[in-house]
């Protein structure tokens, strides 16, 4: 007997990146390309655009939205560094650890009251070092743990449990996801969900409703008072601060320091890639469909060239090396990129 298995067909989204090894294209990677303004018009669209995808750690900069509306980051006079901290997917450096610990302690809690989980530094000198100095790996070195201590400081803030805090049905979680209902302007109710590697819930939107997120964050003229004082402080702090936005040699943070207040951009599992551009007004959302994060950060920096931003052409091609440091290859924008 024969199954007939229906599935998503992905092989129709646009080839948006290639990978070279000497004179051959050795690999391709299909994507979807969502730009949007804060009014919801299209200003640049290619593949899928209505699809729904788990945006994973690309929408921090949105879920540390409440730790500054609701007035815990400046009743625990959060520094740019620890908000930056709280939008990072930080590689676990001294200087991370360092400043989540300080943070914890700030607000009367305490490594074990992160939920994350431990994992080594993603930074390889970093875990290389704690190695040598025969050091465990705890909850402040996962990429995630400035996003969770900003999930405690909330908590104290409204006097909320701090155990359970990733559950779908704390409060913490409650006011996240509210926050990027408003944001997306789409009930997220009824979407897809699972849980992101850090523990809290995720779900699918859809990845032109996130592009108009961060248009919003890009331009948040229509927002609130309250949530524009927000964005905008979330935004002084990445663009002030990068590295504590990833650390060094990543990408977030070579972008931002590169091309300063006009970019504000945010990695994610997968293969996803969101950005702000405030000067512009947009706001954009990129979707690599094997999840590869090598072709979400040139994708990026492709439609920044696209869109006019000084300084994105020289982001747009990462040389490959070999093991023994020889120039072999690259990774590029597509040569019939689809925009």
């Amino acid at each position: 007997m024969t199954v007939t298995m229906q599935r998503r067909d992905v092989t129709t989204q646009p080839i948006l990146v290639e990978v070279t090894r000497g004179t051959m294209v050795e690999s391709r990677h299909a994507g979807t390309v969502a730009v949007l303004d804060a009014k919801g018009k299209v200003v640049l669209g290619c593949g899928d655009i209505a699809q729904s995808i788990y945006p994973r750690s690309a929408i921090k900069p949105i879920q540390a939205l409440p730790l500054i509306e609701s007035g815990a980051a400046e009743h625990y006079k959060l520094s740019d560094q620890e908000v930056a901290l709280a939008c990072a997917s930080h590689g676990g450096e001294t200087r991370h650890v360092a400043a989540v610990l300080s943070w914890l302690g700030r607000i009367g809690c305490t490594v074990d009251d992160l939920e994350c989980g431990a994992h080594p530094p993603s930074h390889e000198a970093s875990a290389a070092a704690l190695y040598r100095a025969n050091g465990q790996a705890t909850q402040l070195h996962n990429n995630c743990s400035g996003k969770h201590t900003g999930f405690l400081t909330l908590a104290r803030h409204m006097g909320w449990p701090t155990k359970g805090y990733i559950r779908a049905d704390h409060p913490v979680q409650q006011t996240v996801l509210k926050g990027l209902q408003d944001l997306c302007g789409v009930d997220l109710g009824g979407g897809a969900k699972g849980i992101d590697g850090c523990g809290i819930p995720v779900v699918g939107i859809p990845l032109d409703r996130l592009a108009l997120a961060m248009a919003r964050l890009a331009d948040p003229s229509r927002l609130s008072p309250a949530r524009t004082a927000a964005v905008q402080r979330i935004r002084q702090a990445m663009t002030r601060e990068p590295f504590f936005v990833a650390g060094t040699g990543r990408f977030c943070t070579r972008l931002m320091t590169a091309l300063g207040d006009q970019v504000v951009a945010k990695t994610g599992a997968e293969g996803v890639y969101m950005a702000a551009l405030p000067k512009q007004g947009l706001g954009i959302c990129i979707k690599v469909q094997d999840g590869a994060s090598r072709a979400a950060q040139i994708a990026l920096a492709a439609v920044l060239e696209r869109l006019g931003i000084a300084g994105a052409r020289e982001l747009e091609t990462a040389p490959l090396s070999n093991v023994a440091g020889l120039r072999i290859g690259e990774v590029r924008p597509a040569a019939a990129l689809p925009f």
